[in-house]
């Protein structure tokens, strides 16, 4: 197949565009090339800034592909580009949605595709659902041959997935561990969550590509494998060899109380008990096995962290609002029992 993705090198493009490349398939990114170095010459570069429409049309003239995906579309205004610019040059256009657009908060914590979509609490889910109708409108009406992908929580090697964290990643909340202070759980730790491998996400989506019975519809891809968060941070205690100490704080407190976007990651996404339904993928991708538990992934995850200086970025500012929030909660306590 002659693929082309918009964007190419982050979490989840980056273990497609591995798997196509061993696969031998006729890759192209267009991307700004800030990262061309990843793949070599095992791709084709197409370095252009994709939201200067102008510059992708002249750079893209002329070319036709089986598969086109965007990974960047944020809101519609990108998606109706994209239409423009590849509306009749591509037998499947692929955008990549978000399971966070599932209704919140949930109805029934098990997902299937058919889940309403609505998010009163993320601008950014609200955006994706927008884009979503977008192409559903293009496909009712026009034929333009369109697959939706929702991910959920997909992570690689590099950053160990968590619900509470800062700005900078994970690698605080692991040095917090490491140094025996307690971590922040949103609620008790008890909800259940689904995480997903990049490399395991990336056999559903190249199931799909190129699939007749994925055209018009959408799909989630996620693992089947659904534990508590303080299951997530057991795993993650064990891989460090400490102890687990958690600090359990409300969601809605630590939305209230900080400048981190907890509203929409936590209350519109990660505290709500969740299980997704992935009868549809296997029923048009059969014989699609997700092989890396979490167990698995994420100690290999928390291995390389720690191997890889650079990837290992502290966060002072949201340490200290960590122990800001446990001191004034400790506090609090003292003063009820007083």
């Amino acid at each position: 197949m002659k693929v082309l993705f918009i964007g190419g090198t982050g979490t989840i493009s980056t273990a497609i565009t591995k798997q196509l490349i061993e696969m031998g398939e006729d890759l192209y990114l267009l991307n700004r090339g800030n990262r061309s170095e990843v793949f070599g010459d095992k791709v084709k570069q197409i370095v252009a800034d994709i939201n200067n429409e102008a510059e992708a049309a002249e750079k893209l003239a002329g070319m036709e592909f089986d598969v086109v995906c965007d990974f960047i579309g944020f809101v519609p205004s990108q998606l109706e580009r994209d239409y423009r610019l590849f509306k009749g040059k591509t037998k499947q256009f692929m955008y990549i949605s978000s399971a966070s657009a599932y209704h919140k908060p949930v109805k029934d914590y098990i997902i299937t595709e058919g889940t309403t979509l609505a998010n009163p609490y993320w601008e950014y889910s609200r955006n994706k659902i927008a884009c979503e109708e977008f192409l559903m409108k293009m496909y009712r009406e026009e034929g333009f041959p369109i697959t939706i992908i929702r991910p959920s929580h997909t992570y690689d090697e590099r950053n160990v997935p968590l619900g509470v964290h800062g700005d900078k990643g994970s690698y605080q909340v692991l040095k917090r561990m490491l140094m025996g202070k307690p971590i922040i759980v949103h609620g008790d730790g008890t909800t259940l969550w689904t995480m997903t491998h990049n490399s395991d996400f990336a056999k559903g989506f190249i199931g799909l590509m190129g699939n007749p019975h994925a055209i018009g519809e959408a799909f989630h891809i996620t693992c089947d494998e659904s534990v508590t968060w303080n299951q997530i941070y057991e795993v993650i205690a064990k891989a460090l060899g400490v102890e687990y100490k958690p600090y359990y704080v409300a969601s809605d407190f630590l939305a209230e109380t900080s400048h981190y976007d907890y509203r929409g990651g936590l209350i519109g996404d990660k505290s709500n008990t969740v299980v997704f339904d992935n009868k549809k993928l296997k029923a048009a991708v059969p014989g699609l096995i997700m092989n890396v538990s979490l167990e698995q992934g994420i100690t290999d995850t928390v291995k390389y962290v720690m191997s890889h200086p650079e990837c290992q970025t502290e966060d002072p500012e949201f340490d200290a609002w960590c122990d800001k929030v446990i001191d004034c909660l400790e506090k609090a306590k003292k003063e009820i029992l007083a």
